[in-house]
């Protein structure tokens, strides 16, 4: 098995839906919902999970067995709205969510980039040149492709078995890669693009 350095970029959580929703609700009696009423907050992992269920379930499960470096930085991050990138046990409070909230996830908006690209950017100098840099989201939208592309170029791969399936398919993926402790296979996301995009 390739051994080389391989960090994680968690796709976000949509915050506007129903679960979204949920974490905002003052009466919301949930143990993450609690915890993000608290002046310390809750980590991120357990927020985005809540809000996506499965597959940010599947991701930080996935991310927790296979992701590694040997510089001592996290192997995972995952892409906010306005806040960059942040490590998967960061705590967020409820008032940094809500600012999050009100930020469109969008490569022409940059509220969403200017962080990420910062980010990205110093993610990419830290590394040494053999880092394979894998995004666990989707392929299909330009929204954060654009500006990690931008960065991390060729480096940046996803999951070949992602292709033609939906969240909760690939979420249960990743726990049977897990459970089976077998590493799916990567290719450049600039091979799943359509022409149109490159």
């Amino acid at each position: 098995m390739n051994r080389e350095p391989l960090v994680m970029l968690l796709s976000p959580a949509k915050l506007n839906g129903k679960r979204g929703r949920m974490l905002f609700n003052p009466e919301a009696e949930f143990s993450v919902t609690r915890e993000l009423r608290s002046p310390d907050g809750a980590p991120l992992a357990d927020v985005f999970s809540f809000v996506s269920g499965l597959y940010f379930r599947g991701k930080v499960a996935y991310t927790r067995e296979f992701a590694r470096t040997n510089n001592g930085l996290p192997p995972a991050w995952v892409i906010s709205a306005g806040g960059g990138l942040c490590t998967l046990d960061e705590r967020v409070t409820l008032e940094r969510l809500r600012g999050w909230a009100e930020v469109s996830i969008h490569e022409d908006n940059p509220h969403f980039t200017a962080p990420l690209y910062r980010h990205a950017a110093a993610l990419l100098e830290a590394h040494e040149p053999s880092t394979r840099f894998v995004l666990l989201g989707s392929v299909a939208s330009n929204k954060y492709l654009v500006p990690l592309l931008e960065i991390f170029g060729e480096q940046l791969l996803y999951p070949k078995d992602f292709a033609g399936r939906g969240d909760m398919s690939r979420g249960s993926l990743m726990l049977r890669a897990v459970g089976e402790r077998r590493e799916l296979e990567y290719e450049p996301v600039t091979r799943a693009l359509r022409p149109s995009r490159r």
